[in-house]
């Protein structure tokens, strides 16, 4: 319908319902992954669609209300009948690159940001690929632990370590790079400790294959933060859940609140969240700095209006970003799209 406003005025076009509105709206996907080869198995689809890495739990994933849902989503961007095994058979007999666009731009996604440091390089997708794939812009996000992980493999001594890390981070914009992650919630916890220096060279001399020793990470994270402060990109931050890697109660990001009075002049972008997602809406509400989004959330958690109630019960609105945090499976891709609108 088309309104007029009067003679001389121009015509508005009426808004019609809001879910048609917002599937018009293109999406900035300001957090994702690459994606895999097709997995060999029915199990190991399924285990795509999960945060667990134990083959053990794959076949329970069938019997999840998202997995359950997903299914006919799935099955009707592809043609086919509304089975897993009928979405399996697509996916393992598709050419890959045709299947992965045609999920990949059912999202209607207009930007697309890639965190660099999962899958492994090598291993997935690279972000170039990826925008290849989904056929949108696209831009790099630098993963900080991913640097000192690069420096251990290179045998750097502490100081060596942190001015690479420093020396990386303040290179980043003009490396095309758009925003700065630490999954320091994976690795040690969100409530980063003041920098112990001695503490952090003999865990490193302990020589671990990667930065996970508390001092250590704690270090690296404050000298990134520190060398991203002049002309600082946004910094996104694991909290809330995923894989077993990390424990739960350390990725709160209430934890964060030194970090972000000290950095002030930084934009925190809290990624995930869940089940902190009330917590990360109080941040957003009390800190200029701080906006957070619900990604891996959505798609994975079974009642997505709730977290979104949940957090919008404090934050404005404008603080609440989309990204889908799909990794490995193009098909986390429209289903965080479909569900997030």
């Amino acid at each position: 319908r088309v309104g007029c406003l009067g003679r001389g005025r121009r015509r508005i076009r009426a808004a019609g319902p809001l879910l048609e509105e917002l599937n018009e709206v293109a999406l900035v996907d300001h957090h994702a992954h690459g994606i895999v080869d097709a997995p060999a198995t029915l199990d190991a689809f399924r285990g795509l669609f999960s945060e667990s890495p134990d083959p053990r739990q794959w076949p329970h994933v069938a019997t999840g209300l998202t997995y359950l849902r997903a299914i006919p989503v799935l099955a009707e961007l592809l043609a086919c009948e509304a089975t897993e095994e009928a979405v399996f058979e697509r996916r393992r007999t598709s050419d890959p690159d045709e299947y992965a666009a045609t999920l990949l731009r059912a999202t209607r996604s207009e930007w697309l940001l890639i965190d660099e440091g999962y899958p492994p390089p090598g291993r997935g997708a690279g972000w170039e690929r990826m925008g290849r794939l989904a056929g949108c812009a696209v831009a790099p996000v630098l993963r900080i632990e991913t640097l000192g992980d690069e420096g251990i493999a290179l045998g750097l001594e502490l100081d060596e370590l942190r001015e690479l890390v420093r020396t990386r981070v303040a290179a980043a914009r003009g490396s095309g790079y758009v925003a700065l992650k630490t999954i320091a919630a994976y690795r040690s916890g969100l409530d980063v400790t003041p920098p112990d220096h001695r503490a952090a060279a003999e865990a490193l001399a302990a020589r671990a294959p990667r930065v996970a020793a508390k001092p250590l990470v704690d270090l690296l994270l404050l000298d990134a933060l520190e060398a991203n402060a002049a002309e600082p990109l946004p910094v996104q931050v694991h909290c809330g859940f995923g894989d077993p890697d990390l424990m739960l109660p350390r990725a709160d990001p209430g934890h964060l609140k030194p970090l972000i009075e000290r950095f002030a002049t930084t934009a925190f972008v809290l990624l995930h969240c869940y089940p902190y997602v009330r917590e990360a809406g109080w941040l957003a509400h009390a800190y200029a700095n701080v906006f957070f989004d619900l990604s891996l959330t959505i798609p994975h958690v079974s009642r997505p209006a709730e977290m979104v109630r949940q957090a919008l019960e404090l934050a404005p609105t404008s603080k609440l970003l989309y990204a889908s945090d799909a990794a490995r499976a193009p098909e986390l891709y429209p289903l965080a799209a479909k569900w997030w609108r």
